[in-house]
Order: C-alpha cells, then sequence, then structure tokens
C-alpha cells in the first residue's frame, strides 16, 4: 500500500504520541499528507518534520475551528484520548465533561467539518480510535467507558449517511495498547487497588485477553492504514476488534 493513499490528506487527532503518532506515520508511508493535530505543538512539530507533514495545534475540549483543522479532509482518525479513573460516586463531573468532550463531542464536530469535502469528492474515510470498553465497561472508567461507546453509535450513524456518497466510517478497538496514557491508568489503578503496577498488568490489564500482552501502537495503525485502502472500501460501519480474544468471553 506504498502509494495507495497518494494524493490524499489525512488528519490525524493525538497525533503526536502513542497511537496518533503510530497512525501518522504509516499514512505518511502509504502516501498521504499528514496533519498532526495535538495539543502540544512542538511534539506535533517533531513529528510532522519526520514526515513531511503539518502540525496544527488544538485543544479539543476547547472552542477550537473544526473547519480549519478537518474541513479538507480526505481521512479523519480521531484518536486524541485521554483517562480518569474512579469510582462512579467520587467521579469529578468536570472530568466526566472533559473526556466526553476530547473523545465523543471533537469527533462528531470534526466529522461535521470534513463530510461536506468528502461527499464533494465522492470519497472519504473516517476512522475512530475507540477501545474494547466502547463494547465492554470496566469498574471506575464511567466516563471513557461513556465517551467510548457514544463514539461506536456516531460511527454508525456517520457510515449509515456517508456511504451513498463514497464515504466510510469505522471504529477500531484494542485492548490496552502500549502507551504514555495507559503508563498513567496502571499507575492509577495501582493506587486505587492498593497492588504494585505489576500487578496491576497482570491481575487487571491481562485478565481478560486470551493473548497476555499489550498491543503496540503500530498494530493499531496497520489496521487504521487498511481501513483506508482500497481493499477496504466496502469496510463500513463496523468495530474492528483488537482486544486479544477478550470480547469473545
Amino acid at each position: 500500500m506504498s502509494e495507495d493513499l497518494a494524493g490524499r490528506t489525512a488528519v490525524v487527532t493525538g497525533g503526536a504520541s502513542g497511537i496518533g503518532e503510530a497512525c501518522a506515520i504509516r499514512l505518511a508511508a502509504g502516501g498521504a499528507s499528514v496533519v498532526v493535530a495535538d495539543i502540544n505543538l512542538g511534539a506535533a512539530e517533531a513529528v510532522a518534520a519526520r514526515l513531511g507533514g503539518r502540525a496544527f495545534e488544538v485543544d479539543l475540549a476547547a472552542d477550537f475551528d473544526a473547519a480549519a483543522l478537518a474541513g479538507q479532509a480526505d481521512i479523519l482518525v480521531n484518536c486524541a484520548g485521554l483517562q480518569h479513573v474512579a469510582p462512579v460516586h467520587e467521579f469529578p463531573p468536570d472530568k466526566f465533561r472533559l473526556l466526553i468532550a476530547v473523545m465523543l463531542e471533537a469527533p462528531f464536530l470534526l466529522a461535521q467539518a470534513a463530510l461536506p469535502h468528502m461527499y464533494a469528492s465522492g470519497w472519504g474515510r473516517i476512522v475512530n480510535i475507540s477501545s474494547v470498553h466502547g463494547l465492554r465497561a470496566s469498574p471506575y472508567k464511567v466516563a471513557y467507558v461513556a465517551a467510548k461507546h457514544g463514539l461506536e453509535g456516531l460511527s454508525k450513524v456517520i457510515a449509515l449517511e456517508g456511504g451513498e456518497h463514497g464515504v466510510t466510517s469505522n471504529t477500531v478497538c484494542p485492548a490496552y495498547v502500549r502507551t504514555a496514557l495507559v503508563e498513567k491508568q496502571i499507575a492509577d489503578q495501582a493506587r486505587i487497588h492498593g497492588i504494585s503496577e505489576e500487578r496491576v498488568i497482570s491481575d487487571i490489564m491481562l485478565t481478560e485477553p486470551a493473548i497476555k500482552r499489550l498491543i503496540e501502537p503500530e498494530e493499531v495503525a496497520e489496521l487504521v492504514a487498511f481501513l483506508c485502502s482500497s481493499p477496504a472500501s466496502f469496510a463500513n460501519g463496523s468495530s474492528w476488534v483488537l482486544d486479544g480474544g477478550w470480547s469473545a468471553r
């Protein structure tokens, strides 16, 4: 797929690190011109410089210009995310609103901005980085689980509306990926449960998957690239699961 995306503009939110960075690198390798969007402009510029792409500073939790970021996107990868871990009865409402804003409202606004251009050109790919928590729940993650479940619904509605216009919308649902976000979750879970970080990985994170390891960001990026490719043109409205067997239970 080295030149399959030549001439396409790809916007990747959260593109300065983790899954987003891996997606930006992989899409650029596929020929796309990549816009690396992130709240950390310096990190976004570093990634964009490596790819010959463009950095875009954006705080998805604040008022932002969705059209300026995604109005000319042929490919939109909604990857930006964050986590907060606490029991429901102690969960700070401001944190709940923050996670919903970044991981559900922002993808809606960016898709809304991108779709007119995609419809006009008769081609578009929206890939939403969801999670196994878009399909399953875990305790202490009420905002994250709610946001990802909502993202699944958003993606499916876009798929139904966009299909006749040559636009597909899918989600990718990984289990725990080896990123800074997960490293922070490990520390938070250790604090909440009063156990070591090693036990968090073995006794909490890897209990459900049949494959006992974390996923690498590059593995997620390969699936994202496939969903943007010509061979995946009929893939639409689906949740593509990379959970090592978690949801098979």
